[in-house]
């Protein structure tokens, strides 16, 4: 980031506080690009493929987040966490194993994990509103996407449930 930026940003902002938020959801995003690209290897059951393809699909979306969060956190002067073991050390969101490979299982899992991150960038929203445009804007795009992933992951759910009363 150039130095007006800077200048403006730790005016408004605890940036050392900001990184270290921003660490952690890269944690999450880490972990949740695992934790769905894992589950698209495994799934089984109705709707197996269209599980598989959704999960895949965030998978990728989760991985462009945390991609995101390095730039940014390079930005501001910043160091990602090097280490996957620090992921769970700094993780807001944690990590689920998918030991029940079921759909039904996997799509309540993700969910859980979704709900946990819109939380996530919620505060992240509040804390750069009017502070920090830049990193609000990006929290922002990545939101929309977590938003997103749980209205397919609950709509899907859905329909699974409907298949199943009907059996």
């Amino acid at each position: 980031m150039g130095s007006k930026g800077t200048e403006i940003v730790n005016a408004k902002l605890d940036v050392d506080e900001l990184l270290k938020l921003l660490n952690k959801a890269y944690a999450d995003e880490w972990l949740a690009y695992y934790q769905y690209w894992v589950g698209a290897q495994i799934v089984q059951g109705p709707m197996r493929g269209l599980v598989e393809a959704e999960l895949m699909e965030h998978a990728g979306e989760e991985l462009k987040h945390a991609g995101m969060l390095v730039e940014r956190m390079i930005q501001l002067g910043g160091i990602p966490l090097i280490k996957p073991e620090d992921w769970y050390k700094h993780t807001n969101c944690g990590y689920e194993a998918p030991a029940d490979p079921s759909v039904h299982a996997l799509l309540v899992q993700n969910i859980k994990g979704e709900q946990c991150a819109i939380e996530v960038y919620n505060k992240l929203i509040e804390m750069t509103e009017g502070k920090d445009p830049i990193t609000h804007k990006m929290v922002l795009e990545i939101l929309e996407d977590e938003v997103e992933h749980e209205e397919d992951l609950e709509a899907i759910l859905e329909d699974f449930k409907i298949m199943m009363a009907k059996k």
